[in-house]
């Protein structure tokens, strides 16, 4: 899944926390599958001639670099500001993704050039996967797809390449500060790079038919599952038949 519309972390860190890590540990060990299954489509996607690597490794050192500086950061932004802001940007993104007519496997016209694209885009995107994760693979493909006019398969193959690059840049900070959990992040990333493999090879064989109906569905249910944390502002508001209903489904 995270190969083809991004979201692993959906199912990942919950599943940390249910097996007793910490809020930390559990986002520490998860850079480490996370990194290696973006390595593993990044590799699949350059092999078919999906990357253009003269412009992308310029972004990659900027979302390299965005990661660390979000790792820093994490004990100084406030988590209700993630915590508030981050649903309703997924959310966003899934209406986007659903009624957008321009979602489509060819390129479109750029909005912007690539120069401007590379101070702003992946330094906004990685800082925030540095600094937390969840919908990273989103954002990145949404910048792609609205800002440079990539395909949707183009922009998955390049989302995958920056995701690696904020993913490695944050997890060299929480490897250094010993968060990371190693015999769990490596068995994890084991297991990451075969799906990884197996998910990349239908994105570029089904394109859109497949790319599309995911992000749809990882933006609108990571959305629901960050506002049905019990901490989350947003989730005061929603009546409690419906949080009793949602949390069945999670």
């Amino acid at each position: 899944m995270d190969s083809i519309a991004g979201g692993g972390g959906l199912l990942t860190v919950p599943a940390l926390l249910l097996a007793g890590m910490s809020p930390a540990g559990a986002i520490a060990t998860n850079k480490v599958q996370g990194a290696v299954a973006a390595a593993s489509a990044t590799y699949t996607f350059g092999r078919r001639g999906m990357i253009e690597w003269r412009k992308a490794w310029a972004f990659t050192g900027v979302a390299f670099v965005s990661g660390i500086a979000g790792a820093l950061c994490v004990r100084f932004l406030p988590q209700a500001v993630l915590q508030t802001l981050i649903p309703v940007l997924l959310i966003a993104i899934a209406l986007y993704f659903a009624l957008s007519r321009k979602m489509k496997d060819e390129d479109a016209h750029a909005r912007m050039t690539a120069l401007a694209f590379g101070v702003t885009a992946p330094v906004a995107v990685g800082f925030y996967d540095g600094i937390f994760g969840p919908g990273a693979g989103s954002f990145y493909m949404l910048a792609f797809v609205t800002l440079l006019g990539y395909g949707v398969v183009r922009a998955t193959a390049h989302t995958k390449l920056l995701n690696l690059a904020s993913n490695l840049g944050s997890l060299l900070l929480y490897a250094a500060t010993g968060a990371v959990v190693w015999p769990v992040g490596l068995v994890m990333a084991g297991a990451s790079f075969l799906g990884a493999q197996v998910g990349s090879r239908l994105a570029m064989r089904l394109g859109s038919r497949i790319i599309r109906p995911l992000l749809v569905l990882v933006s609108a249910a990571m959305a629901l599952r960050l506002l049905l944390d019990p901490a989350n502002p947003w989730r005061h508001l929603l009546p409690e038949g419906i949080v009793r209903g949602l949390q069945a489904l999670f």
